[in-house]
């Protein structure tokens, strides 16, 4: 019997059955490899961390901090990328402009979400943006408007809940991320040269160690050093730049810079980032070997 015989003959293979609708939602978008999924739980701490403990100044500059950068990034892309981006980025740098920012006035939040969103567009290198864009914006504004500007430092205060939250959330973020390794790697850091700083000011070792029990660090911690498109490839390279991002950090505090941390990662991050960008992508070179085509000027005539 002929192939195409038993072929013709042959039942065709069931259709597979397609997901259930609840199924397919729970896959799109509770699992851990949803892109909206960090926005989220960064939004549940911004709620747990108002209605519970009221840290925010409004949720009015927030929301202005949230509207700036997204708008902000779909301006930019749309002139520049010919496209529509992914509002998810956008969404987690203005929220953390509100959470992380302080001020009595509106336009410091407006002006915060713009420098943030704008730096990813105009401050790159080999195709890759440099700074974490929260990050950079946050730091530009405490440097240049100290007198109108300040850093989210005591408002949950020492009340163990909140930071619980922090930690709960942060844990499920970096555990999709598989960042586990930073963050552990800058707080036992910070811990050991903590000691450091108070052998050489003669402060109490709980003085110098208190600052990374706050809800600043935490959000530091899970949310800024651990920006996968801003950090190193290599698990070394990532547990070294922690480490040094804690080093420069001892340094600054040690000359009374108030905003330590954030200026250390403003330092440390980028450096560390294009160095690992100029290794792994270095810039094409001509090949001497190569037969060069001739100019216009030398090209030989045909008959």
């Amino acid at each position: 019997m002929s192939a195409s015989v038993l072929t013709e003959t042959q039942p065709a293979p069931p259709a597979p059955t397609p997901p259930s609708r609840l199924r397919a939602f729970a896959r799109d978008y509770l699992s851990f490899n949803n892109r909206y999924l960090p926005p989220l739980l960064i939004t549940l701490i911004l709620l747990v961390g108002q209605v519970g403990f009221g840290f925010l100044e409004s949720f009015t500059r927030t929301l202005l901090a949230i509207g700036a950068s997204i708008l902000m990034e779909l301006v930019l892309s749309r002139l520049l990328l010919r496209k529509w981006p992914h509002l998810a980025s956008s969404y987690i740098t203005g929220i953390s402009v509100g959470i992380l920012l302080r001020s009595p006035a509106f336009w410091p939040y407006v002006l915060c979400s713009w420098i943030s969103i704008a730096s990813k567009y105009a401050i790159r290198w080999r195709g890759r943006h440099l700074w974490n864009p929260s990050n950079l914006g946050v730091s530009v504004m405490l440097f240049l408007a100290p007198a109108t500007v300040a850093s989210l430092s005591v408002q949950w205060g020492n009340t163990l809940w909140p930071m619980l939250v922090v930690w709960t959330i942060g844990s499920l973020i970096i555990w999709r991320l598989r960042r586990f390794h930073i963050c552990a790697t800058y707080a036992s850091s910070f811990v050991a040269l903590a000691f450091v700083r108070s052998l050489v000011t003669g402060e109490p070792f709980l003085a110098q160690v208190a600052p990374i029990t706050g809800p600043m660090y935490q959000l530091f911690i899970f949310f800024m050093i651990t920006d996968p498109p801003t950090t190193v490839r290599s698990k070394r390279g990532q547990i070294l730049v922690a480490f040094l991002i804690a080093v420069a950090e001892m340094i600054l505090r040690l000359n009374r810079v108030v905003h330590a941390p954030y200026y250390a990662l403003f330092l440390v991050g980028p450096t560390a980032f294009m160095i690992d960008l100029w290794l792994r992508c270095p810039a094409p070179t001509p090949d001497p070997r190569a037969r060069r085509e001739p100019t216009p000027a030398t090209a030989p005539t045909t008959a």
